[in-house]
């Protein structure tokens, strides 16, 4: 250690010490490794915090444009370890604390994940929010502040159990409480005309939104954005008069019912009384977030026709479609312009992300549900869609029609770009959910496919793999993932090449070691890893996953001597608590691995193990020990995704098939190392037009039809036969999805991936020119995309 480095490890433990004592209440020797950890914690804001300062002076000394994103997940993760790479004190911290005599990593470790976000939708939202800081874009985040998140996931006998997750019952370190930022948010009510002619909503309940800052720090702290969630509280937290009279459950009511709203992501909209729930949710958060918006911009301008030149506003996904009718109630109803000229307005400041092709994920909510709950924006989305088509007369595509308000088409018709998140995305957008559309605003449609930030996604989590790229072409690929195309040139090295191998190998001790520990199942380090960690649905395709695992299994007892490529099946993902279908594919994983790893014959080759709640955390073990990633979505279906270009940057390989950001994966990497397999998009719609698809399929191929049969049987449901009945009888028929269509070149396939890992020298140069053309797919390039062609923002000169 140098002596500038061992002063700086001297700095941070003053500061731990300190905090320790004057923030945390503790001396050093009564304090539990819960208080070492906020207190690092707390010496790590510190630093951040004058960057955070710094970046707002610059801000508002600048006169620069606003970014505001709207999302209802954020992501992020454990913060402290990103904070301190972000910082570049990870080094001093390590010291500081080994100093301490404490564990470094046991600090990091007990840091709890923030729950505030299920997938890739919330990781794209935190990934975004950190390259917002990394290139000085002044950005504010907006979301909810969920007390218990999605839920934890745990498995009782193969099926998924759903715990609320408890992440807020210990002080969260990072953020700062704002209680003096306060909006009242109703719903409900009448509307009627005043004597000015303006219409006055009076909402018949209200909630309080309470904001809580976290300071989002970019590569080097050299910019310091912020994240901003929302809790809500009663307005009157308790009615004395019941109280006083004994009714104590009755009188805290207002408070349980605010709470509510904040409390858990996603509520079950499968009932009435969760379908209100959701929607009170997306109103609260974006009501808020307009408000502070508003807010902040009156505090620098005063002229509100300004607005589309210093605000730009994301919604990230149909969540925060009621923005669009919210921000012209605010501009017509309460701030008295013309509505022409308020929806002029609102078109050019509202940008809506589009993250799905599938129908029934592009939110549809009931009249009468809007009606009752948000009465003045149903009026105002009723004319919205009248002004648009009388403008339009030719159009088929309407906000309101069947009984319902198409969030889609509203965010879709309110905004000034709508933009799709890989190239393929974009195009079928345009040929599908959005083609009327799309044909009356030729313009609006742009594509601007994800990125993942290599901060956290390689840097961080991949510190052996990140050591070896340094060390081959300096330090700078971090804050520019371009340059990663420089470490391309070093791989004719052998012993560079020795040395990722060795990377590769020592995380997947790591995992087998962690796993071994936690879930006391036993891993083989030198199988191949075969990881496919993703929300479960059956667009993804988990049931074709382990359907071919089943026929493996199969295969190997048949003739184990056959000389197979030793696997380790891994999965993580939850289900959605009312998808029943998903939580069957859960299951039978759950039991074909109890019965696979049992068998004496067949686990030296094959193993599966689903680890439960995945989740950021879960993400950074996994993936730099993988060999093989799963991207096996049905092509047309998969928006995009960031988990396969978090693989490739980390080197695996893929199988997939042509969907979503696959297509530019394959392009950037070559073709020769990715497994492509399946059909493309348009095949798909040509083989589902085929009435008796997957029984033609499951006639030709043997093999898919002995799998089948095995789970129709109760070979993995023993006492139960008819277990899974539902999934096998899905998979005969109608099959939309083409699991049956496609199993057959997935087959074929894997055993490729099977005889190339068997080469163990080119599998590693394989992986390691994944990584080395992963580059385009930084969060940061794709920032600059939005920053230019959506949002016409530009960087700010940085603080100091």
């Amino acid at each position: 250690m140098t002596f500038q480095d061992a002063r700086g490890a001297e700095r941070m433990q003053d500061a731990i010490l300190r905090h320790l004592g004057y923030t945390i209440g503790k001396d050093a020797s009564h304090a539990t490794l819960h208080d070492w950890r906020l207190a690092l914690s707390y010496a790590v804001r510190d630093r951040i915090v004058d960057s955070w300062f710094a970046s707002t002076r610059a801000a508002y000394e600048a006169g620069a444009k606003r970014v505001y994103y709207l999302s209802m997940e954020f992501l992020i993760g454990r913060l402290l370890g990103d904070a301190l790479v972000n910082l570049r004190a990870d080094a001093e911290a390590k010291a500081a604390i080994e100093g301490l005599g404490l564990s470094f990593d046991a600090v990091l470790h007990d840091e709890p994940d923030a729950a505030l976000g299920n997938g890739g939708l919330g990781r794209l939202a935190a990934c975004f929010l950190e390259s917002l800081s990394t290139l000085a874009c002044p950005a504010m985040g907006y979301g909810i502040r969920y007390e218990h998140g999605l839920f934890r996931q745990s498995f009782e006998q193969g099926r998924q159990v759903e715990d609320p997750e408890t992440w807020l019952q210990q002080r969260h370190a990072w953020e700062f409480e704002r209680p003096e930022t306060l909006y009242r948010i109703g719903f409900g009510g009448h509307v009627t005309e005043g004597d000015d002619g303006r219409m006055v909503w009076t909402p018949s309940e209200a909630v309080l939104a309470e904001a809580y800052d976290t300071p989002v720090v970019g590569w080097q702290a050299g910019w310091t954005n912020t994240l901003r969630l929302w809790g809500a509280r009663a307005v009157d937290p308790l009615d004395l008069h019941r109280f006083n009279h004994g009714d104590y459950v009755g009188a805290a009511a207002p408070e349980m019912l605010a709470r509510s709203i904040s409390r858990v992501l996603y509520p079950d909209d499968t009932t009435e009384a969760g379908k209100e729930l959701r929607l009170k949710q997306e109103y609260f958060f974006t009501a808020a977030s307009l408000h502070d918006i508003l807010r902040r911009f009156d505090s620098e301008h005063s002229d509100i026709t300004a607005l589309p030149d210093k605000v730009a506003i994301q919604l990230n996904d149909t969540h925060p479609a009621i923005a669009g009718p919210e921000l012209l109630r605010l501009l017509h109803d309460e701030r008295g312009l013309p509505f022409e000229q308020a929806l002029d307005i609102a078109r050019r400041v509202l940008n809506y992300t589009n993250h799905t092709l599938l129908p029934e994920a592009l939110e549809k909510w009931p009249v009468d549900l809007m009606s009752r709950l948000l009465p003045r924006h149903m009026m105002l989305i009723e004319r919205i869609d009248a002004d648009h088509a009388a403008a339009y007369p030719a159009r088929e595509t309407h906000a309101v029609s069947d009984g319902h308000v198409n969030m889609g088409a509203l965010s879709f018709i309110m905004a000034n770009r709508v933009n799709g998140v890989s190239a393929l995305h974009t195009g079928l957008m345009k040929q599908t959910v959005f083609e009327d559309l799309h044909a009356l605003h030729p313009n609006r449609i742009v594509n601007q496919t994800n990125g993942v930030t290599p901060r956290r996604w390689l840097h961080a989590c991949n510190p052996r793999l990140s050591s070896i790229i340094t060390g081959a072409i300096g330090e700078g690929w971090v804050g520019d993932l371009d340059q990663l195309a420089g470490f391309e040139a070093h791989l004719g090295d052998a012993g560079l090449l020795d040395a990722v191998a060795a990377a590769k190998r020592a995380n997947k001790v790591a995992l087998s070691n962690w796993v071994s520990e936690t879930h006391g199942v036993s891993l083989d380090p030198d199988a191949m890893f075969d990881v496919q960690i993703k929300r479960i649905h059956e667009y993804k395709r988990q049931h074709l996953n382990i359907l071919e695992a089943v026929a493996l299994w199969q295969a190997i007892r048949a003739n184990p001597e056959a000389g197979w490529t030793p696997r380790v099946k891994i999965f993580g993902g939850k289900a959605a608590p009312g998808y029943v279908f998903a939580k069957k594919i859960i299951h039978l994983i759950n039991d074909v691995a109890a019965v696979l790893n049992a068998d004496p014959v067949t686990s030296p080759f094959l193993k599966v193990v689903f680890l439960p709640n995945y989740n950021v955390t879960l993400a950074e073990r996994l993936i730099p020990a993988s060999d093989l990633s799963e991207q096996i979505s049905t092509a047309g279906k998969e928006a995009s995704g960031t988990g396969n270009m978090k693989f490739a940057l980390n080197g695996a390989l893929t199988v997939g098939t042509l969907d979503g950001a696959n297509v530019e994966i394959r392009d950037h990497v070559g073709p020769e190392n990715f497994f492509l397999f399946g059909m493309t998009a348009e095949e798909v719609m040509a083989r589902r037009a085929i009435p008796d698809h997957a029984a033609q399929a499951i006639a030709a191929d043997p093999r898919l039809a002995a799998a089948l049969d095995a789970i129709h049987d109760g070979a993995f449901s023993t006492g139960e036969p008819d277990r899974f009945h539902d999934i096998t009888g899905n998979l005969r028929g109608p099959d939309y999805f083409l699991v049956c269509s496609d199993f057959t070149d997935y087959w074929r396939a894997q055993r490729e991936v099977d005889a190339a890992y068997r080469d163990t020298a080119d599998w590693t140069r394989r992986a390691a020119l994944n990584t080395a053309r992963s580059g385009w797919f930084s969060s940061d390039r794709t920032i600059r995309g939005y920053m230019a062609d959506i949002w016409g923002a530009s960087p700010v000169a940085r603080p100091g």
